[in-house]
């Protein structure tokens, strides 16, 4: 294999194990997944917001997103209230417990992403995205269905991590 090989598949790891070391530091020190963190924002984000929409949201499907949130009501982060004009409708809500788990979590890998990400010129974001999407193609990933999570393990409909905090 050529040095450039190398050095691609070098910086593919290094993301890689980045991504698998932000995950542990995040079970570790709030017992969430990157998942669950990005429910938990977004319910801070929004003062009432349906399953179905943070599905939407985080382009997890419906299935997941409920599990996930079986699991954060049972551990007191989050509430459910039924809709008073549609019984069909679930409202959530951040508990006390959940806004501490927030302001505990340790810094979240996708944020700062995204924000050095928005920090780019318009054509570098470009460019990193063709070449983002270009590794995925020459890995036969490009038709893996996944969420704009960054979490270790698998990232379609439901994650290793989702399944076990």
């Amino acid at each position: 294999m050529n040095q450039r090989a190398n050095d691609a598949l070098i910086a593919l790891r290094r993301i890689q194990r980045k991504i698998e070391l932000e995950a542990r530091l995040l079970a570790r020190d709030a017992n969430l997944t990157p998942s669950q963190l990005r429910v938990l924002q977004l319910l801070d984000e929004h003062e009432s917001i349906s399953a179905g929409e943070i599905a939407a949201k985080t382009q997890l499907s419906n299935a997941t997103i409920t599990a996930l949130i079986d699991r954060m009501v049972v551990r007191n982060l989050v509430a459910r209230t039924r809709c008073n004009t549609d019984r069909r409708k679930v409202w959530l809500a951040l508990l006390p417990d959940g806004r501490k788990a927030l302001k505990d979590a340790p810094r979240n890998l996708q944020l700062i992403f995204q924000s050095r990400f928005d920090a780019l010129e318009p054509w570098e974001q470009a460019m990193l995205i063709s070449s983002l999407e270009k590794v995925a193609l020459m890995l036969d990933a490009d038709s893996l269905e996944v969420a704009p999570i960054l979490t270790a393990g698998e990232i379609d409909q439901k994650t290793k991590s989702d399944e076990g905090v």
